[in-house]
Parts: C-alpha cells; structure tokens; sequence
C-alpha cells in the first residue's frame, strides 16, 4: 500500500511545482523581499535634483535626497525633515533652520549647512542654466546672481551661522517658504563630488551615476540601466533608517501605457504610472480594487511655441483654443472623471478662484483666424503637434480632427521618445504640443510664474511686461488678501494672450497592488517612498 501512494503524492507534487514556479513573479517576491517595483513612464532625463523638471524624475530623486522640509504624504504640507524646527525674524523676512546633528550622506559624511549653501549658489549659477532657479529667487539678490548682474553670492540672502544652522533672508515676506522648500531644486548637494567631475555650474556630467553619487535620502542609487530600470536600496546612512520598511525601488521607464498595463497584468509592476484609458471601465467593473483614479493639483493644455509664426499671432492662438470640445475630451477619450479646463491655476486653493478666461465658440475662432489672413484655412501652413511616444491616449488626433472640421487647418502629429520630446520643448524646437504642469505646491504662483520671461520652465517663448509686472508686484505683497487679486489680474493677461490653450485638470487614473501600503494619494502626485511597505 505504501508502495503504490508514493507514486501518487510525487505526481502530485511534479504537477504542483511548475504551478507554484509560474506564480512566482516579480511582485510576489516583491512583497517577501519588500522590493517595490513601479512604473515611471519615462526614462529619467537626468538624476541631478537642480536639474530635473519632469515628476517622474522627481518621484526617484524624492527616494535619493531630503532637503530642509519634507513632504507629508497625506496632505502635502511641509514637515520637519534634515532640519528638524525653524523660526523667522519679527519682520518675517530672516528664517533660521535648525539642521539635526545626525543628518548624514550615503558617503557616512555629515550633512551641513554649507551643503545646503553652496547648493543654492550653484543652482543660481548663470551658466548652470538651471530651469528651476527661479524658484529661489524669493531670496534677497538671488535673482540678481542668477541674471549675472551680482557675482558675488554672499550678498545673497544665505547665510552660514555654524554647521548645524541656516538663515535664508527673503526679499519680502513669504509664509509658504516651508512648503517651496519641499521642491527638490532646494535639495542639498555633496560639493566634493560635484568638484570631482566638473565645475559648479557643468551640466550632465557623471555625478550622478551609481558608481558616483553622494545623496542624503533612505534610499540609495545602486542601478541605472538606460531604458530598462533604475534600483535604489536602502540607505543605511539616513538618520531615519529604522522607519524605511523598503529594502529596495525598481523604477521601470515603460514608456508605452498598453505595455505597462499588461506588465500589471502578469504580476510585474506593484504600481502603474497610468492606465490606457479604454482600459478604465473595464477595471471598474471586474477589478475595482486595483484602479486608483486620484485628483491631482495639475493643468494639462497645449502649448504654443510663440516665436515662430503664425502661432506668434494671440488671434491664432486663441482660435485653435476656442474650437476644442473639452467635454467631449473628458467624457469621449480621457474618460477617468477629467474636467474641462478653462484656466492655468487649477481648483484646490483655499481662497484663489482662477480667472476663467475663455469658453468655446466655433464662430468666434472662424472670425478669429480669417482676421489672422487664414480664412477657412486657406494658406495656413503645415504645423506639427509633437506627442510623446507610447501615449494610447487618442487626445492629439481628437484635437487635429477638432481644427480640421471647424477650422480648415490641417496639423500633423509627429511622435517622438519622452526624453527627445522634451529636448525640443526646452530649446523650442517644436510648434505645438500637449503639456501639462502639476504644482509644485499648493499656491497660485506655482502656475502663474512659470509664464514669466525670466521663468526657465517657460518654453513657449512668450512675455508680457504688464504680466511681468503683476507677478512681481504680487511676490511683494505679502499676504494672500494682496497677493491674489494680482494673481488674479495677472491670468487675466494670460488667458487673453493664449500662449498656451487650457484642456483639462489633473486627476492621475492608475493600477495599484493591494500589497501596498503607505501609498497615499494626494495632490502634488508624489509619493515619499519612506513610508511605504508590502504586506503580502
């Protein structure tokens, strides 16, 4: 009897392993190994924190480096984060942070006050060119350094007090400085290594290769294959280490939605940058408990490339604008609960309501583009909508269908890979594109300026000296009762202008293991991997 079972129970056991062996996949041993693996959507342009401009770089940079504040997950409002308390000067222009003694680099090297100083000069630097510089310029002389006009960066308003303290002196008062300096071009950065491949202020170079790179986040760079993964691993230097749960990110750049969504599928991503959007209903109704459909603190519009004509004609602008059905986007090929967008700020501000500077009006656009000389289109030249490749959004064919119909303009659609999309959106080679910006804190301004002529992230080529203006007199006027009217005044300019066409506003429609923990939606769209673990 013995002798006839054992056969039984091996059979058994040689049908039941290949099953168990194909169940093993990358997110099964994820979860007993607390190996995240995510879906980022694009090859990282660059891993330098005062370079970078796209999220998706940011998410990984958020795992690498810490600044003087950090992002809490839940509602983004700064926390304590290197520097653990601040206080600020009776006349709210002078903030001294308090950095913790046991902040530390991934080299073991203590991180300092200097470090975050002579970060601050070399985001400044003129020939660093960086396009998030603009977003120190709140300090006293910064904008002067920048321009090159001020070349000596101690009479900038940073200032060393010892190690372990750090005054930034404003030019006038700012009550969200706390919360700007979440933003990773106020991340701190490792002077020594930057010195050991290039000057301050060079550009791209090997830094921040694995083999090179100095951070002070919980994780560190131990992997970056170009167009297959970048790895982080647990810092064991960061001050916080105990509670990292993840001993390791995988970051894949899937830049085609159909192929991460089916990655997904086979059990290789935890989490997804997107999903398709025919994809959306399906989920809804078989597998509701993966589909995250989370409102984001974000605009998506096309932008015009203003130097080259005839876009550099607001009457041609404003017509291609007015003839799209942001509804029949919504509701027909984004689907996922998008709103109609007719502003730059999106709604969530507390006490900011956007100008809403436009509806649509066929008619309007008609009479619009005959007054620019292209009467039913006739003689408009060929333009192109530059479209990143990989999108299974049908929203750029939609739209050139929307011109041709109502307009007579027939625009081309020309794809390109993320990263060479956005080379050609940062040098202007391009004539249209679709584009969208998320803040980067919760204000108005974190929209508004970036349409500044000095804004490096303005890649439309527009300026407008009265908008200029208003921004700048509402950066000095202190408090929101001021500072929003010319906020107010100042997107009032812009949306008659159009350098750029409002499409709709953000909500970030994805896939998501229910191993995973701590991943908490809100609205800035990124996710501080500190608090996240798996549970298998």
């Amino acid at each position: 009897m013995t002798r006839r079972l054992f056969p039984l129970v091996a059979a058994l056991a040689l049908l039941l392993a290949p099953a168990c062996k194909r169940a093993d996949n990358r997110v099964t041993t994820g979860d007993r190994t607390q190996t995240l693996h995510l879906g980022n959507l694009a090859e990282p342009s660059d891993l330098d924190p005062q370079l970078i401009t796209q999220i998706t770089d940011a998410q990984i940079v958020l795992g690498l480096m810490e600044g003087l504040t950090a992002m809490d997950p839940t509602d983004a409002h700064p926390v304590p984060a290197v520097a653990t308390h601040w206080e600020t000067s009776a006349d709210q222009l002078t903030w001294t942070f308090h950095l913790r003694a046991d902040a530390r680099w991934s080299n073991a090297e203590p991180v300092t006050a200097r470090d975050f100083a002579y970060a601050y000069q070399r985001i400044l630097s003129p020939g660093l060119g960086s396009e998030y510089a603009s977003l120190l310029h709140c300090l006293r002389g910064a904008a002067e350094f920048n321009s090159g006009k001020l070349t000596d960066f101690t009479q900038v308003g940073v200032r060393v007090i010892d190690d372990r303290t750090l005054a930034l002196t404003l030019h006038t008062p700012l009550a969200y400085l706390p919360a700007l300096l979440m933003h990773q071009a106020w991340y701190p950065v490792h002077r020594a290594t930057i010195e050991k491949f290039g000057r301050i202020d060079t550009r791209g170079t090997r830094w921040t290769r694995p083999e090179n790179y100095v951070g002070n986040g919980p994780f560190t760079l131990a992997a970056w294959e170009p167009n297959q993964v970048v790895r982080l691993v647990k810092s064991p230097t960061y001050w916080d280490r105990d509670t990292v749960r993840l001993n390791a990110v995988n970051f894949y750049p899937i830049e085609d939605r159909v192929t991460e969504e089916a990655s997904f599928r086979a059990g290789q991503l935890h989490v997804t940058g997107t999903i398709p959007p025919d994809k959306i209903d399906t989920y809804k109704k078989t597998q509701p408990e993966l589909l995250r459909q989370d409102p984001t603190f974000a605009t998506h519009f096309i932008a015009y490339n203003t130097t080259r004509p005839p876009l550099n004609d607001a009457r041609v602008r404003r017509a291609l604008a007015l003839v799209i059905d942001r509804t029949a986007l919504c509701e027909k090929v984004l689907r996922g609960g998008r709103t109609p967008a007719y502003s730059l700020t999106p709604p969530g501000i507390a006490g900011y309501a956007s100008v809403s500077g436009f509806k649509e009006d066929i008619s309007e656009a008609q009479r619009l583009l005959a007054e620019a000389g292209f009467k039913g289109g006739a003689g408009f030249p060929r333009l192109e909508l530059l479209t990143a490749k990989g999108s299974t959004s049908q929203l750029p064919e939609a739209i050139q269908q929307m011109w041709r119909t109502h307009l007579g303009v027939d625009i081309a659609i020309v794809l390109q890979e993320n990263r060479v999309l956005n080379d050609s959106v940062r040098t202007k080679a391009y004539d249209l594109t679709p584009y969208g910006w998320v803040g980067d804190y919760l204000d108005p301004s974190t929209f508004l300026e970036l349409f500044q002529r000095s804004n490096g992230n303005n890649h439309t080529g527009w300026s407008s000296p009265v908008y200029d203006r208003l921004i700048a007199e509402a950066l000095q006027a202190g408090d929101d009762a001021r500072r929003y009217p010319l906020y107010r005044q100042a997107e009032q300019v812009l949306m008659e202008e159009m350098p750029i066409g409002p499409l709709v506003y953000g909500r970030r429609n994805y896939l998501i293991r229910p191993s995973v923990r701590g991943w908490v939606p809100n609205v800035l769209d990124l996710h501080p991997l500190k608090g996240v673990s798996l549970a298998p």
